[in-house]
């Protein structure tokens, strides 16, 4: 097992994720098997309680883990299902080793840091290694992992300098993700950020064999052989990541400058010099990225608009899909309380601006979210898809807020709610789950992949899943469409196309006589790939580009 450790230093948010994630595609390219762990310093168990403005968005896996959204980086640049315990964190880390000891397994030692958390650290890391990722179930043959140098990411950063020793150099390697700064007021880019950085990682025991240098613009070769000079580092040592029109760039960026010969020679791997076709693939689709003309616009209503790593996932889905059918994708974020009334009243600009988004729009997507805040707006921008025979996709509590908009403006049930905003509304069409506990918060929904059967040959979705009788995708919420009050609502023409594998729990609605209106309980963007866009995601762009019939009428193939 070969190792590959990515640290950041100077700021957070560098592009840890995306550069780990783009070496691993190259080495994945060369015929390697690859795995990836990701390592928060964080004393929560997992992200799943998070706010979205703290990390962004929390990525759900197939296993049901809540996890940092790196893994999903990982996920779709390495096309592989990683598993919960590819996400270490502190407070993982410290529960097991404390259960270790409420269990007697130091015999009577006194339980510190070094060892004990350290060791702990070392054994993950090394068992999950090992686990298979691909389809083919197969063990990996390279494992990357990240992590920073915050006080409280000591632990793990003393546990890689000991593992280095154990792992021996020739399977142990240190990539180190530094800033280059280029104030405005010179011009000039500095070096000195990175040579700090440096410097403290050698003080923790820790020698990079690769400083990859982010910056704006592309670095001059003289900043090159200055890093080189004053970190200890050949200068092909020293690579140049600057800011690119899309990230499918990386890679290629990376290859360009003899990444897979470095890691050949450093690591021994039995491998050739140039890439195969995988690579080739992202070449063709990062300039097919870069040559697209034609423009999909997109309005994501949601409550998380100041951070769009809040809806991470959710973004990549629709440029995937836009991609797939040559279309440059226009995601305009609408916060959904600036459609509210109140905001009319508070703010008229603010509202007009929101509305005037709204309906220039192609298609609306309204995603997953927790909460009464921002709700009404939702239901609004759900109405006008409608009634104005808009494209919509509504995800998660999009769809549960479509069922309640559906009861209130088309049944007439004008208190008609969900029990997580009123639980005392007389029309419950959104109910909690049976087996939900309100007590503890974390890990208590209902996670991971699940099956989902179509119940009719006359759906839309199951047309763009390729005809299959159900789909395997993953799911996060508390609650559900109250499943006593759905044949109401399919006598008015929304149909429950698609059920749990027991046919209690409603999963897919479509509304007949709209060109795309659907709604999933599940999160089908945490399975969409860069070549294998998510079928809900692919539907809604091509409705809004006016070319779902055609692409029906295909077979479900896309047009060359």
């Amino acid at each position: 097992m070969k190792y590959i450790l990515v640290t950041g230093g100077v700021i957070s948010g560098i592009g840890k994720g995306i550069i780990a994630s783009s070496i691993g595609t190259i080495l994945k390219s060369c015929g390697l098997r690859v795995t990836a762990i990701k390592i928060d310093p964080y004393i929560n168990i997992d992200a799943g309680t998070f706010s979205p403005y703290e990390h962004g968005e929390v990525f759900v896996l197939n296993d049901g883990g809540e996890v940092d959204l790196d893994l999903g980086n990982y996920e779709r640049f390495l096309d592989i299902n990683l598993y919960k315990d590819n996400n270490i964190t502190t407070g993982k880390i410290y529960q097991h080793v404390i259960n270790k000891e409420r269990h007697g397994d130091y015999l009577g030692k006194t339980v510190q840091v070094v060892p004990h958390i350290t060791d702990a650290v070392q054994e993950w890391v090394m068992n999950q290694a090992k686990v298979p990722v691909d389809d083919d179930r197969q063990e990996p043959q390279i494992c990357l992992g990240g992590t920073i140098g915050d006080i409280e990411g000591m632990p793990f950063v003393e546990a890689f300098r000991q593992f280095q020793f154990k792992a021996k150099r020739e399977n142990f390697c240190n990539i180190h993700v530094s800033l280059v700064p280029q104030p405005n007021a010179t011009g000039e880019q500095k070096t000195k950020p990175t040579q700090n950085s440096v410097r403290a990682l050698r003080g923790l025991g820790l020698s990079p064999d690769l400083i990859v240098c982010r910056s704006a613009k592309p670095i001059e070769m003289a900043v090159k052989e200055k890093i080189s000079m004053f970190c200890h580092v050949e200068p092909e040592q020293v690579i140049f990541i600057h800011d690119v029109s899309s990230t499918y760039r990386v890679p290629i960026l990376l290859e360009e400058q003899g990444i897979i010969k470095y890691f050949k020679q450093r690591l021994n791997l039995p491998i050739d010099d140039q890439p195969s076709d995988l690579l080739m693939k992202w070449k063709k689709m990062a300039c097919r990225y870069e040559r697209l003309l034609k423009v999909c616009s997109i309005a994501l209503v949601g409550k998380y608009t100041k951070l769009s790593d809040c809806y991470a996932s959710v973004f990549k889905a629709l440029e995937h899909s836009a991609l797939a059918i040559n279309y440059k994708l226009d995601l305009m974020y609408i916060d959904s309380t600036e459609l509210e009334r109140s905001t009319e009243a508070e703010n008229s600009v603010k509202y007009h601006q929101a509305w005037h988004k709204l309906c220039k729009a192609d298609g609306i997507l309204v995603p997953g979210g927790f909460g009464i805040r921002g709700t009404e707006g939702k239901l609004q921008a759900i109405s006008w898809a409608r009634s104005k025979k808009k494209p919509f996709l509504g995800v998660c509590l999009g769809m549960q807020l479509a069922v309640v908009e559906f009861a209130r403006n088309c049944l007439n049930w004008k208190d008609a709610n969900s029990t997580e905003f009123d639980p005392d509304t007389k029309k419950p069409v959104v109910i909690d789950m049976p087996e939900h506990n309100p007590g503890d918060m974390g890990g208590t929904m209902r996670l991971g992949k699940r099956r989902t059967v179509f119940k009719t040959e006359n759906s839309v979705l199951r047309k763009l899943y390729g005809d299959d009788t159900f789909v395997e995708e993953r799911h996060r919420h508390r609650y559900e469409v109250n499943p006593e009050l759905t044949h109401c609502f399919e006598e008015k023409g929304l149909k429950f196309v698609g059920h749990d594998t027991e046919g209690n729990r409603m999963e897919i609605i479509e509304l007949e006589n709209h060109p795309y209106f659907v709604g999933v309980q599940f999160h089908p963007e945490f399975s969409s790939r860069p070549m294998k866009p998510s079928p809900p995601y692919l539907g809604l762009l091509l409705a809004a580009t006016g070319t779902l019939n055609a692409y029906l009428q295909r077979g479900c193939k896309l047009s060359p």
